[in-house]
């Protein structure tokens, strides 16, 4: 029976071009929505940019550049990501779009009505690169660890609150009552001892005398709407929220990085249980994406662009690296030494020459295309079942599997030796046919993870012709694609 899936991933700042970690995270939630989708289930799939806050207005500034326009020109660089990545999403929303806006400050208008926000005067620690107050027990050496390039900074002024202590009761409660809420456990755990440990009210404006790009909150023009409440806003306005269209759809299954736990996990599941709407369905947290051991991050400078890699690559290389040889959960490692080597070895000389291999064996000795059967076309459970608890790498592993159990077939029974001896050449052309099957359903299994890899796989077994290299060879490591 099919099921109606939503999920989304975070909203990325537009505040420098798309890099690589932002690249993992979509790269994930398309390979669901696309298992999904095969298996009948009806999918919603959103993404977009967070368009708002001050790290953005200050980029603007430095650019003297109209903010607006900023992030129009921003924004048009992360759509690019649809076509390099071949993503199947259907929603991008835009944090500054007019919808997205009024869903925004109806949420505001619930949260207050239920009594959970309140203005006050303050003076905290801030961190620009996390758009959060910080407390001392977060800095190291009195700097951010996540951004430890960036001065902290000491805001003083009057804001609104939103009553986050309010809900931890009943935070405890829903991860208590739901263990898969967030995923992996290791970060329900952590997120657990987080709000055990007690939660403080955190602020939701700004003055717009200060930092006018936001929101303005309703019924006081003086103050903007903070960026993490504005933009976490945008799960339920790309839904149609508040009209009652978006209950087709929620609660969505999240993806976002461990810097987002407490936002994702807490603080937005907090603000919607204020303003009376069911939480997210599940979280899921991956890690960072390292270089050689330092964190991958636009403000440390050392970022891989994923376009570039797509650019030297294809797109279903950076694909498969992603999903296969990123941790689904933990930190890992990305260098383009080891990208290349991996694209060399598993794909140029791995899954590419075996199809190639079997096609021409099977173009040149059966006189059409193999008969297919229903059963050519079922994804297996095997690896369906780690999609579903998002473990990419070992589903892979799986059809990775059978390409070198298709090699080791060749090798072990030689149809094109046996082809050439008239004693032997049923049974060779049975091999052939059975290896031609066998590329079929390898094909049927990279849909979620390499989707124009499956398409060509399978046309080229449909039409018995031929195919031109996938991967082609490249002799030279494109190191310097930052």
């Amino acid at each position: 029976m099919s099921k109606h899936i939503s999920l989304t991933t975070t909203l990325p700042y537009v505040n420098s071009d798309p890099h690589v970690g932002f690249a993992l995270e979509i790269v994930q939630a398309d390979a669901v929505a696309r298992y999904h989708r095969l298996m009948g289930d009806k999918v919603f799939f959103n993404t977009g940019t967070d368009e708002h806050g001050v790290k953005i207005y200050r980029k603007a500034q430095e650019a003297e550049e109209d903010a607006q326009a900023y992030v129009d020109r921003y924004a048009a660089r992360f759509g690019l990501l649809k076509e390099k990545l071949n993503l199947s999403y259907d929603a991008f929303v835009r944090t500054t779009d007019p919808h997205h806006m009024k869903a925004a400050q109806e949420f505001w208008k619930r949260c207050d009505a239920a009594g959970d926000i309140y203005k006050k005067e303050y003076k905290v620690k801030y961190c620009v690169g996390c758009e959060l107050e910080k407390t001392d027990s977060e800095l190291e050496d009195g700097t951010c660890p996540i951004h430890p390039n960036l001065e902290i900074e000491y805001i003083e002024e009057e804001n609104y609150f939103f009553r986050f202590s309010k809900y931890q009761e009943a935070l405890l409660k829903l991860y208590e009552e739901r263990q898969d809420f967030v995923v992996p456990v290791q970060r329900l755990n952590e997120i657990r001892a987080f709000v055990e440990r007690g939660l403080e009210d955190f602020s939701i404006s700004r003055l717009k005398k200060k930092m006018p790009w936001g929101v303005e909150v309703p019924g006081d023009p003086n103050h903007v709407m903070y960026v993490w409440f504005d933009a976490l806003v945008n799960y339920m306005s790309t839904l149609g929220w508040p009209d009652e269209r978006y209950k087709e759809w929620w609660p969505s299954i999240q993806f976002a990085g461990k810097d987002n736990l407490r936002q994702q996990t807490a603080m937005w599941q907090a603000m919607l249980m204020s303003a009376g709407l069911e939480p997210s369905k599940q979280v899921l947290i991956h890690g960072f994406i390292t270089s050689n051991g330092q964190k991958m991050s636009k403000s440390l400078g050392n970022v891989i662009d994923p376009i570039k890699v797509v650019d030297e690559y294809g797109t279903d290389a950076l694909r498969y690296f992603l999903l296969r040889h990123v941790h689904p959960f933990e930190d890992s490692d990305f260098t383009m030494e080891r990208f290349h080597e991996s694209y060399t070895a598993n794909l140029v000389n791995g899954l590419g020459n075996l199809v190639s291999r079997v096609m021409k064996m099977a173009t040149t000795h059966l006189s059409g295309p193999v008969a297919l059967a229903d059963e050519d076309s079922v994804f297996e459970e095997d690896v369906g079942a780690k999609v579903r608890v998002y473990e990419f790498n070992r589903a892979l592993d799986i059809v990775f599997e059978h390409v070198s159990k298709g090699d080791a077939y060749i090798q072990e029974h030689e149809p094109f030796k046996k082809i050439k001896d008239p004693a032997t050449k049923d049974e060779a052309l049975a091999d052939i046919k059975k290896l031609t099957h066998h590329v079929y359903k390898i094909g049927v299994h990279l849909q979620p993870f390499m989707p124009e890899t499956a398409v060509h796989i399978l046309k080229v077994v449909r039409d018995h012709t031929m195919p031109e290299p996938m991967f082609p060879r490249i002799e030279r490591a494109c190191y310097a694609l930052r």
